[in-house]
């Protein structure tokens, strides 16, 4: 069996530079070792690594990170709470767009609007999410956005720069909101990502989405270091988390492991072309 994590930040582990919170909660459980967590993921069945960026120099950790590692590939991206600080700065803006180019970036992001906490200016937000779409589509790449609370604005910027001809391409990453949103994203040929959230939230509405997605929807990821699934909270998330994951939801779904392990490898592979 077969299992890939869409959406991890491993390039912190260890990391004397890039996302300042990512390497702190790294540092705080005692990983300093990717080649460890790596191994662990192995250990696990899960195969292939998308490691996310967050900023220019998190995203190019993240580049330079996965270039010697086999198992690895890198998603570039401007995280909607760093909005402000690239929103008027072409030169960091430049500097971004060359990492599209380089070897093993297989996406754009994470990049989207994030109005619950709202760490950078609404404006800022839509402009640098703007941004991050026109180098989607020049360099024909999906996109792995975040969206939280923040949908209503989303959707016209997203179908402002998405058209039958070129659509773009992506994953509602870490999706938590309403079966309307699971059912626009999906007419829009989006895919959804599901992590250890699944595992621990007590809103019932939630698991009832988690259940609608369609199998040749969704795609398995963890965010680790974040979001450590039941029955492991309180403990630092890794990519080998993917499978408690898969059990859980095979659980709820009334799924065989091994066919949800088989879809989402295909839909990931289809999507990131890894």
């Amino acid at each position: 069996m077969e299992l890939v994590d869409t959406h991890c930040h491993i390039q912190s582990v260890g990391a004397l530079h890039g996302e300042v919170f990512t390497r702190a909660l790294w540092e705080k459980a005692g990983d300093r070792d990717p080649a460890a967590v790596i191994d662990r993921a192995l250990d696990a069945g899960v195969t292939r690594l998308i490691c996310v960026g967050c900023n220019l120099e998190d995203s190019d950790l993240a580049v330079e990170f996965v270039r010697e590692r086999p198992q690895c590939w890198a998603s570039v991206g401007m995280h909607p709470h760093e909005a402000d600080e690239y929103a008027a700065d072409e030169s960091a803006r430049d500097r971004f767009a060359k990492l599209l180019s380089r070897p093993k970036v297989v996406a754009v992001g994470e990049c989207g609007l994030d109005y619950f906490y709202e760490h950078s200016d609404k404006k800022s937000q839509r402009r640098v999410l703007e941004f991050q779409l026109v180098l989607a589509s020049r360099y024909d790449l999906p996109v792995i956005f975040h969206v939280r609370d923040a949908f209503d604005d989303f959707w016209p910027i997203f179908e402002r720069f998405s058209s039958p001809a070129r659509p773009i391409r992506g994953v509602l990453h870490s999706f938590t909101d309403s079966s309307a949103n699971l059912e626009k994203g999906l007419r829009h040929g989006l895919y959804i990502g599901v992590n250890g959230i699944t595992t621990f939230t007590k809103k019932p509405d939630q698991q009832a989405v988690y259940r609608q997605i369609p199998l040749d929807a969704l795609l398995l990821e963890t965010d680790a270091p974040f979001l450590t699934p039941a029955p492991y909270r309180g403990k630092i998330c890794e990519p080998y988390h993917v499978l408690t994951t898969l059990e859980f939801l095979a659980g709820q779904r009334g799924e065989l492991v091994e066919t949800i392990a088989a879809v989402t490898t295909e839909n990931a592979r289809q999507l990131f072309g890894i």
